[in-house]
């Protein structure tokens, strides 16, 4: 799915915790990866330019994503919602069109919520990225949808804009737990 421009962010973490921010990003690099084993294993100059271009792009993330300084860090001694944005960042560098995020604010603070509701705005603004959202957390669903479609115990009940999404009955009734 990677090679065909879909990156995803998982509801529980996956991350690898003993290892650095730079690390877990470098990993979604992978599949972009031309230099053979050997190449590596030799320190060739094709495998020089190589690194240089994926740690450009991958310095690039940290930057947009405001990580510089948790860089060297071992991913498991971040707050979670330092660790929710490695995990984006890893899906960044995937260099996706579309970017699937499940519960991406799960285990983060309010102040850390705000910040990602601009950090995703940016990635489809900035870099042109599709952003499907599975999110429980109505603020930032609102915050950051121009389409919204709500499921009710797997069904769904509405779609549509935002401000028909708020105003809609059935949702109300759905997630309110008000009769219309």
């Amino acid at each position: 799915m990677a090679r065909r421009g879909v990156a995803r962010t998982f509801q529980n973490l996956e991350l690898f915790r003993m290892s650095s921010v730079l690390d877990n990003v470098m990993l979604g690099r992978h599949l972009h990866i031309k230099t053979s084993l050997a190449d590596a294993a030799l320190g060739t100059p094709r495998w020089k330019r190589d690194e240089v271009r994926h740690r450009r792009k991958v310095e690039e993330i940290l930057d947009f994503l405001d990580l510089q300084a948790t860089r060297r860090r071992r991913v498991g001694d971040l707050p979670m919602g330092q660790q929710r944005l490695v995990e984006i960042a890893r899906a960044l560098a995937t260099e996706p069109i579309l970017l699937l995020l499940d519960e991406p604010s799960s285990g983060m603070t309010a102040e850390e919520k705000a910040d990602l509701v601009f950090r995703i705005k940016d990635i489809r603004e900035e870099w042109g990225i599709t952003v499907v959202l599975v999110e429980h957390d109505l603020k930032i669903v609102m915050g950051i949808s121009d389409w919204i479609a709500v499921l009710d115990h797997g069904v769904k009940i509405a779609q549509g804009p935002p401000d028909a999404i708020q105003r809609d009955p059935a949702v109300i009734t759905a997630y309110l737990g008000e009769t219309v």
